[in-house]
């Protein structure tokens, strides 16, 4: 061993080729860890740099406050009233309108309200009067008819079977009478043929006179018999069917007499009903359905000069204008949360009224091909306090409570994110910015609860679509469904904006969100609501306008209306 040491061997080569493979090892393994440590500070400083000054300068930032949150359900509905008096057509059949008072009139009692077409009525009534007086005449002969079947019974009781009573006697009388005097004659002839005065042949006759007076004496019994056990019952019988039977007939054309006396008095009736009149003071409100038209597939009102109205249809509502409320279609993602009882906030044009939730639908509402999987259900809000000034269909504006939530942070739903299932905002940090996953709680549709991501007193980026590529990379995965885009887009913009942004074209084509809807932008109290913000962050290009390139999915169902819609809002125009 020694010796191979010495001279250089084998085993000392061995060695030295150890320490060099040992050296470079830890080398590279130095080498790949000072990369990954400057590759990782690299994308860091990018990561937290990559907005740059003039991203930085075009961030609008939100400080994260902890305060009070208010879960509300906000929806756009019609005022109507809760007590209406109801003028409806009580002409059988149906009618046709002639004239009708103007909607929105003021009335006192008994003004004219409608007038019916009455043409038809009165060429019923001339039908009817014919068929009227056949029937009269078909009483009067039932009458006469009855009549003379009950003479007929008293006539045979009193009269008929009395003479035939009295003739069966007399045959009996005469055949007793004719017996008699045979059986004397016999007794005669007896005598006179024992002196020898009369013949045999004188006898035989006598004594067969004897017998033929029997006969007729016995026949003369048995027809009055037969008279007063048969033939008297039979033909009793007889004249009493017919007897009842002229009754039953008299009785039947008086029942279809009377109620021919109905019908045209009825007709009679009706002919005042054309003509109606107010039951009672205040403002008439024709009673369109509103929902006709949208739900329906149907243009034009439904009252209206000319228009077929059925009967028992209302035509017209008085309104009690002293007991106002509000209806309300609420989506049903959010129709869980509202119960009846909940306290709500009423924007009738610049008037703010309170309301309290009086009903909550139990099925949704009628809905069309177009909107098939879109499920609404009617809320009414009663309005509280004074309700004067405010109109049947006046748009309202209604914000009902639902939670309040007291020393929480929260962040405007502009700043969210959502990508594959997950919650992101960007945080400023230094002089750059941080992506940090979020968990969220409640939210009302304008500011979001938020459980962890942040702390009270970061600055959170508004605009976070606008400012970071990767916060738009949620647009680009798979299309919205139309329904689905639809539902995002009514449950997440603010109704003025909805209405700004179907309404800036005279045929119902958007093809930009107009620069008005801006305006929307900022916390409530602090002049208006945070959907306009969220609506802007989408201006890639800062011009103002969101057009249909830089509008994200939702938003491109809303940018080109059904043709359905456009016809609708054409006409309105």
């Amino acid at each position: 061993m020694n010796q191979t040491t010495e001279h250089g061997g084998p085993a000392a080569g061995s060695v030295r080729r150890r320490s060099r493979f040992a050296w470079l090892r830890r080398l590279v393994v130095w080498l790949i860890v000072l990369g990954l440590l400057a590759g990782g500070a690299y994308a860091a400083s990018q990561y937290l740099l990559r907005a740059g000054p003039a991203a930085t300068e075009r961030a609008l930032l939100y400080t994260v406050p902890r305060s009070d949150l208010l879960i509300t359900v906000v929806e756009d509905g019609n005022v109507e009233s809760a007590n209406n008096v109801e003028v409806k057509c009580q002409v059988a059949g149906g009618s046709s309108i002639l004239w009708i008072i103007p909607d929105g009139s003021e009335v006192k009692a008994g003004d004219k309200l409608v007038e019916l077409d009455k043409a038809q009525l009165e060429e019923q009534i001339n039908q009817q009067r014919i068929t009227y007086e056949k029937a009269r005449s078909a009483v009067t002969q039932a009458e006469k008819e009855y009549a003379v079947a009950e003479i007929s019974v008293r006539e045979y009781l009193e009269g008929t079977f009395k003479k035939e009573l009295q003739d069966a006697e007399a045959q009996i009388t005469i055949a007793l009478e004719n017996l008699r005097s045979a059986q004397n004659t016999l007794a005669y002839t007896e005598r006179m043929f024992r002196k020898g005065y009369v013949s045999s042949l004188d006898l035989e006759s006598a004594q067969f006179a004897v017998q033929r007076a029997q006969l007729e004496l016995d026949s003369a019994r048995t027809a009055k018999e037969v008279l007063e056990k048969f033939t008297k019952a039979k033909t009793l019988e007889d004249l009493q069917s017919k007897l009842e039977t002229a009754r039953a007939k008299m009785e039947s054309e008086k029942a279809a007499f009377a109620l021919e006396e109905a019908r045209l008095k009825r007709l009679e009736a009706q002919i005042a009903n054309c003509v109606i009149t107010s039951p009672a003071d205040g403002m008439v409100v024709w009673a369109n359905d509103p929902s006709r038209g949208r739900f329906g597939g149907q243009q034009g009102p439904q009252i209206e000069e000319g228009a077929q109205v059925r009967e028992r249809q209302t035509i017209l509502r008085i309104p009690d204008l002293t007991k106002m409320q509000v209806k309300v279609a609420v989506h049903e993602s959010k129709v869980e949360m509202v119960k009846r009882g909940m306290p709500a906030r009423i924007k009738v044009q610049d008037r703010l009224l309170d309301g309290v939730v009086e009903s909550v639908a139990n099925q949704p509402e009628p809905t069309s091909f177009f909107s098939a999987s879109v499920k609404e259900y009617a809320t009414i809000v009663r309005i509280l306090g004074e309700a004067t000034g405010l109109k049947p269909g006046m748009t309202a504006e209604v914000e009902i409570l639902i939670e309040h939530l007291k020393n929480v942070l929260k962040l405007p739903v502009a700043a969210v994110v959502e990508q594959n299932g997950k919650h992101y905002c960007w945080v400023k940090v230094g002089e750059g910015f941080e992506r940090r996953e979020l968990v969220l709680g409640k939210t009302n549709d304008e500011f979001v609860e938020v459980k962890d991501g942040v702390a009270e007193g970061d600055q959170v980026v508004l605009n976070p679509r606008a400012i970071f590529p990767e916060a738009r990379e949620a647009q680009s995965g798979p299309s919205v469904p139309r329904e689905e885009a639809a539902d995002r887009f009514n449950g997440v913009v603010p109704g003025a904006t909805r209405r700004a942004i179907r309404g800036n074209d005279p045929l119902g084509r958007a093809t930009e969100v107009p620069r008005r809807c801006q305006s929307e932008g900022g916390p409530r109290g602090g002049g208006g609501r945070s959907g306009g913000q969220d609506l802007m962050q989408f201006d890639a290009n800062q011009d103002g306008k969101i057009s249909r390139e830089e509008a994200p999915e939702f938003l491109q169902f809303i940018l080109r209306p059904s043709r359905h819609e456009r016809r609708r809002r054409a006409r309105r125009r």
